[in-house]
């Protein structure tokens, strides 16, 4: 008889498919983002979203970005 190959996945599901940057910045550059986040329409983006919005606009803006 043959033994059943059904092991366990082992860890935590994979939750997207972009590499996770953590970035580290003042206190003063978190609260003009924040302010940024606020001056939008509903739906507010998330902290996130909101710093993914302003550096793409900033990179196309210098074009470094298409």
């Amino acid at each position: 008889m043959s033994i059943p190959d059904n092991q366990k996945v082992r860890g935590r599901p994979a939750t997207g498919v972009t590499p996770m940057q953590g970035v580290r910045m003042p206190a003063d550059l978190l609260a003009a983002v924040e302010e940024w986040r606020e001056d939008q329409v509903e739906p507010k983006p998330s902290r996130a979203e909101a710093i993914r919005q302003l550096l793409t606009e900033h990179l196309k803006a210098k074009g470094y970005l298409k």
